[in-house]
């Protein structure tokens, strides 16, 4: 089959990202497109160019395992969230991100044991000391007014964790926190967001050029010293690994604590359940992960051929953006999906993407998400809101969803 004729007046195509129908739902264009049109033309808000969206289950897998599309944010097509120029987008160096195979490979290889489900387990008794302090000192500020559970907890928490993993001294947390928010927002200045990039890379270099002459026990020694017996990347490369990792390894953590808290407080049958059986709780981090999937536009790619998908032929060089918040919301896949579940069987969900650019982090996301969501209902047993839901400011401005306060009581 062939796409159906296109609108000749683009302003006649629906605009994105759209906003969520409400904090907890995603856009309500989704389930309509889903629907009757899962493979549909839409205008990016920040350029005004084409793109494609894909909301089913079924069709962002396919698409996803599908060798004929790239991940490389350099092609012409490739759908940006943020306005980036095009004479400053060629110039920088390719995150393993944005890279495909066997570049991605190469660089996925040299990461994949910082991840591993037995790194995780050797790492849990360390997390939850992190959680068990930061909770400390959480519970000695609310003794005289409410809490910012995400400047206590949900920031604090992973920026310390991939501190230290990555060998990088907490007390510059502010900076590359700062940094990355620029980098992740829609709305600041291209001068705001280059100038983000330009520190936040000076500041990696120092710190990769350091650990070359002076290793440590950490993960950036530990790419340094297998790169110096199996040659396979650059300098930059490490440098670029590094940077990927500091700003995603505590972005999306922070912004799903604080989003999967307040889920759990306005749902409290669902709070009632993982507290009475907390063997739930592993299903609740993925329910929760599934319910928000904050990163909804974060597996962007360009067809290189022609491909055909759900009835309609994406040409090659056309931008395509397959949402996870709209295929983790698919009623083929998880009946009465805008209702969260912690006892749902939600691991199929695509919050971590699919294929070969799965996130490589998630067994890391899923084990920190686990011990503060265990460790605060267990020590907090009265938290609270501390402001109504209707009055919290959301991160609709942002490329990754989530919270910029979260008031609590207790």
């Amino acid at each position: 089959m062939t796409a159906p004729a296109e609108p000749a007046d683009d302003a006649a195509l629906p605009e994105f990202p759209m906003r969520r129908a409400c904090p907890f739902s995603p856009p309500a264009a989704y389930a309509e497109l889903r629907g009757t049109e899962p493979v549909s033309r839409a205008r990016l808000k920040v350029n005004g160019k084409r793109t494609w969206l894909v909301t089913r289950h079924d069709l962002y897998k396919r698409l996803l395992g599908d060798a004929r599309v790239s991940a490389n944010l350099k092609l012409p097509g490739y759908p940006l969230q943020v306005p980036v120029p095009d004479e400053v987008l060629q110039s920088v160096p390719l995150t393993f991100l944005s890279m495909d195979p066997p570049d991605h490979t190469v660089q996925r290889r040299m990461l994949a044991p910082e991840f591993s489900v037995r790194r995780m387990r050797e790492l849990r008794g360390r997390v939850q000391q992190i959680v068990d302090q930061q909770t400390d000192l959480m519970l000695a500020m609310g003794t005289e007014s409410p809490v910012d559970l995400v400047t206590a907890l949900a920031l604090p928490v992973p920026s310390l964790v991939i501190c230290e993993l990555l060998g990088v001294p907490y007390e510059d947390h502010g900076r590359f926190e700062e940094w990355a928010w620029a980098i992740m927002n829609h709305d600041i200045s291209d001068e705001d967001r280059g100038r983000a990039h330009y520190e936040l890379d000076r500041y990696v270099d120092g710190l990769v050029t350091a650990k070359e002459s002076e290793p440590g026990d950490d993960m950036i020694s530990r790419l340094i010293e297998f790169n110096r017996h199996a040659p396979a990347v650059e300098h930059s490369d490490i440098v670029s690994m590094a940077k990927l990792m500091l700003v995603t390894g505590h972005e999306t953590t922070a912004n799903m604590i604080a989003l999967g808290v307040l889920a759990l407080l306005e749902h409290p049958g669902q709070l009632a359940a993982v507290r009475a059986e907390p063997e739930l709780m592993p299903k609740a981090v993925e329910e929760l992960l599934r319910f928000f999937s904050i990163s909804d536009a974060g597996t962007a790619r360009v067809a290189l051929e022609d491909i055909e998908l759900g009835g309609v032929t994406i040409r090659a060089g056309d931008g395509i953006l397959p949402l996870n918040n709209a295929a983790n919301h698919d009623e083929r896949v998880f009946p009465d999906p805008d209702r969260l579940d912690v006892r749902r069987e939600a691991r199929s969900h695509l919050a971590f993407g699919y294929g070969v650019h799965q996130c490589i982090g998630q067994n890391l996301a899923r084990m920190e998400l686990d011990v503060v969501y265990t460790t605060l209902l267990r020590r907090v047993p009265t938290l609270r809101l501390a402001t109504p839901v209707q009055e919290l400011r959301f991160k609709d401005d942002a490329i990754v969803y989530g919270l910029y306060e979260l008031p609590v009581t207790w």
